[in-house]
Formats: C-alpha cells, structure tokens, sequence
C-alpha cells in the first residue's frame, strides 16, 4: 500500500485490517498519535485526512491510500501557533492527549473557516464564528485526563487570534 503522510509518500506492507493508528505507529514509527481507548472516544489517535480530523483508531488504513494524511509530526511550522499557544497556556500538562487535542484545535478552525456548523452554532445560515462555545463543542471528542480543559479552550482561542 502508498500513503502520503506528512507529505512524503511511504509504501507500506501491512494486513488490510489494520487501522491507520496502528500504520502509523507500527510500521511507520510515527508514535506522536496516541492509542488511548482504542474505541474512537478519547481524541487521543486524532489526525487530520485531506484537513478533517479523524479518529485514526477507527479508520482502517486501506480507505486512505489517496488522501493527505497529517499527523503531530507533519503540523511543522503551519501549526506552530497553535503549539506555542498549549505551551503558553499550560494547556498540555501529561502531554498524552496533546498531539490529538493540537491535531483536533486545527481541524477544527478548518471547520470553522470552512462554514461548516456545529451542535452549538446558533445560525446555520451565517458564517461560523469561532467562540469559547464552539471550540469546547468542537473539541469534546478528545479527552484529557489531566482536566486541563479551560488551559486548552485559552490556547485554541489565542492560537486562532480570538483570544479572551
């Protein structure tokens, strides 16, 4: 099989059934992507595919051979203020849900920027507008143990220069 991950193509041998978290980290080496839960609930196998966020846990590997795949390791510079802004705002304590809640905040902007709505956008006719409500909807799938909730939602909305 071929991926492109982190722009560069890599071709793998690896069983059919395997998940793109296991891809990733196993025959890869690219450990930035964590296996939490392993069920697609804790956010912490999070990657972005053609800029949408997924739960790498639960995608099988095969469906993405043609995609763009980005892990931690691939955000680099684009994702540099998003990164500085966790570090700025302790928002990463442990560090076990980092790369997925990073990977989740820029997903997650792509959304916003893209129009599309969530649970909590009041019109869905309007453009979105990235608030403190919309980050915490948008990122409720990735879980942190450490509860370093308010630290996060502070670094996603300085990142994204809407700061409070």
């Amino acid at each position: 099989m071929q991926f492109n991950i982190n722009g560069q193509t890599h071709e793998v041998e690896a069983d059919i059934r395997t998940s793109l978290l296991d891809l990733l980290r196993d025959h890869l080496n690219l450990t930035g992507s964590k296996k939490g839960c392993d069920h697609g609930q804790c956010g912490a196998c999070t990657v972005l595919v053609n800029g949408r966020r997924i739960n790498s846990c639960l995608a099988l590997a095969v469906m993405h051979q043609d995609d763009a795949i980005t892990t931690i390791e691939g955000v680099g510079e684009a994702g540099r203020p998003m990164q500085q802004a966790f570090v700025d705002h302790d928002a990463f304590q442990c560090g076990f849900c980092t790369s997925g809640q990073i990977c989740s905040a820029l997903g997650m902007v792509g959304e916003v920027k893209a129009g599309w709505p969530s649970l909590v956008t009041a019109d869905l006719e309007a453009t979105a507008v990235l608030t403190p409500e919309e980050a915490r909807e948008r990122m409720s799938g990735n879980i942190c143990r450490c509860a370093a909730y308010p630290n996060i939602i502070d670094a996603v909305m300085d990142a994204t220069g809407d700061g409070r």
